[in-house]
């Protein structure tokens, strides 16, 4: 809030009309162990004097080069995106509980899941889900659901899925009677052995999740691992990129009969990375499924007179119907980032995406050329990937990156802060942004601090 219009009279006005004498007595039955202790503030500052510490502290920010990606990722994002979502309309507005009086939300909110059912390959999307770890937490839950109380509760999860995902999706579902089973990776290639899915074929399991890309940047054989599960009886649950999917094959086209449900992080689409958020995440599923899709799910209909409206449909929310019938507890449907990424994805369309998804691996591939042209640097797994790619230096990598920070480089993530064994080696992300100069700078740069 930019300005308190509350002096202490006016406050002492309200305590007295409601007939409390302090604002302490308001939070008296909160325990005071359980309470935030009062801020020990400097002195009060004048209002141009408040403007003047706060621009000096912005001058200390830095704009550093980024390689960083590992699941939040710097695109470009057009001007216009954010100038309409900033709209009072959109930027204020909260949920609408009496929904069909905001045919405009509405309208955005289905052109969103619209673009997201093209962009996936499925029939139904929703409007939308916290981020794409809570997301994938759902997309396992409705998965249980849709196998019914006959089948074994397991679900597999490749080692290759993003480590923040995966401790989402324990802390979601561990109350819950769902064994999470975690498949290894071939650890020349990068990837999850389809092979290694017969091991647990007389065990039985419910669903399969697969990564595309993987955390590491690889392509993942989704073909034959979907057809594998399939064969199984197992539900298949695509985690994508969305950025990705403008080159690569949708979940809903994955071997001979498609991914069944696929979610994943929205950040990409319209919203910049923000020291971490915000984002938001999605979810796809096949008509035949939709009944277990949680979140909102907007449709489309004719008033009285025939005129084309919108609606809340298949409202599946435990605000909506029975708490014993709803299928999920979301309560915000991140509205303001979907209507951001239904603007972005617009101005780009089928064309924009795709040429961004090729600029992003071209400029991961050629970066990875020059990185092998330094001695001692190597791959670290062979299969193709997307816009990441892990290489092993010949040194401490702790240090490397120290010394690039000092010089206004973020020059990767360090794989064995989630995977231990995996020494020395750097995910290295590109994505449009990233010019031959912002090139030639981090491997000039890398040779030095190396030296």
């Amino acid at each position: 809030m930019p300005f308190i219009p509350h002096t202490p009279d006016d406050v002492q006005v309200m305590l007295a009309t409601i007939g409390v004498e302090s604002v302490e007595r308001l939070f008296e039955e909160i325990d005071p162990e359980l309470r935030c202790q009062p801020l020990k503030l400097p002195e009060p500052l004048e209002e141009w004097q408040v403007a003047r510490l706060m621009r000096q502290r912005a001058a200390r920010d830095r704009s550093d080069l980024c390689l960083i990606g590992a699941g939040s990722y710097a695109h470009h994002i057009p001007a216009v995106v954010w100038q309409m979502a900033s709209r009072g309309e959109f930027y204020t507005a909260y949920t609408p509980y009496q929904a069909e009086a905001s045919q405009g939300t509405l309208q955005i909110l289905y052109e969103f899941q619209t673009m997201m059912a093209a962009l996936t390959g499925l029939e139904a999307s929703n409007a939308s889900m916290y981020d794409g770890a809570s997301a994938l937490a759902e997309a396992i839950l409705m998965a249980v659901r849709l196998q019914g109380p006959g089948k074994k509760r397991r679900v597999l999860i490749p080692a290759t899925l993003n480590r923040r995902f995966l401790s989402t999706v324990q802390a979601l579902v561990r109350d819950l009677d769902i064994e999470l089973v975690t498949l290894p990776f071939n650890t020349a290639t990068g990837i999850t052995d389809p092979q290694s899915l017969e091991s647990h074929r007389d065990d039985g399991y419910c669903a399969l999740v697969i990564p595309q890309p993987n955390f590491f940047g690889g392509l993942e054989e989704c073909d034959a691992l979907t057809d594998i599960a399939h064969q199984h009886g197992a539900l298949v649950i695509g985690v994508v990129n969305p950025v990705a999917l403008g080159l690569l094959t949708p979940p809903g086209a994955w071997g001979a009969k498609g991914a069944d449900i696929a979610c994943g992080e929205g950040q990409p689409l319209g919203a910049p990375p923000s020291s971490g958020g915000p984002g938001f995440g999605f979810m796809c599923c096949r008509t035949a499924n939709v009944r277990q899709l949680p979140g909102r799910i907007v449709g489309s209909t004719v008033d009285h007179h025939g005129q084309r409206g919108f609606v809340l449909t298949l409202q599946a929310r435990e605000q909506h119907i029975r708490r014993s019938r709803a299928t999920s507890n979301i309560c915000s449907n991140q509205g303001l980032m979907t209507i951001a990424a239904a603007i972005h994805l617009s101005l780009l369309g089928p064309d924009g995406l795709k040429r961004i998804a090729l600029a992003c691996h071209d400029n991961a591939t050629q970066l990875l050329t020059m990185l092998l042209a330094i001695p001692g640097v190597s791959r670290v797994f062979s299969q193709p990937f997307f816009h990441e790619v892990a290489v092993r230096l010949p040194t401490d990598v702790t240090k490397v990156l120290e010394k690039l920070q000092q010089r206004g480089i973020a020059g990767g993530y360090p794989l064995a802060r989630d995977y231990p064994g995996i020494d020395n080696t750097l995910l290295i992300c590109t994505t449009e942004t990233l010019s031959s100069e912002d090139r030639e700078r981090f491997v000039a740069t890398l040779r030095e601090v190396m030296a």
